[in-house]
């Protein structure tokens, strides 16, 4: 699933707009800059551009895949199809194509009616 965004880039959206109203070149010592945290947020946005991208690539394999799926699973039907065309549906030909022979299925059993009690 795609990510619009997020709660911590919402926060240190905000946080970064207020701190830089405090000063723009605040430096809070032990790399806890203004520009340092800018820069983290533009990375972490850069990151999320990039996992949509990939999730974007990730649907359309899907999709291409499901659709080549779709496109053979036709094929069989078809190539089945011809087969019993050809051979008729209760050929050994029929059943090596993977087809079940029609002299071999088992014919439903009629269920007995339940007599209804007064």
């Amino acid at each position: 699933m795609k990510k619009t965004s997020s709660t911590v880039i919402d926060t240190a959206s905000t946080r970064a707009a207020g701190v830089d109203s405090i000063d723009p070149k605040l430096d809070l010592g032990s790399r806890l800059t203004q520009m340092a945290y800018k820069m983290a947020l533009v990375d972490t946005l850069a990151k999320l551009a990039a996992y949509n991208t990939i999730l974007s690539q990730a649907d359309e394999a899907s999709n291409v895949f499901e659709a080549a799926e779709r496109s053979l699973n036709d094929l069989n039907d078809r190539m089945l199809a011809g087969v019993a065309a050809r051979y008729g549906r209760d050929s050994h030909e029929y059943e090596m194509a993977g087809g079940k022979r029609k002299s071999e299925r088992k014919r439903p059993a009629r269920k007995a009616l339940m007599p209804i009690a007064a």
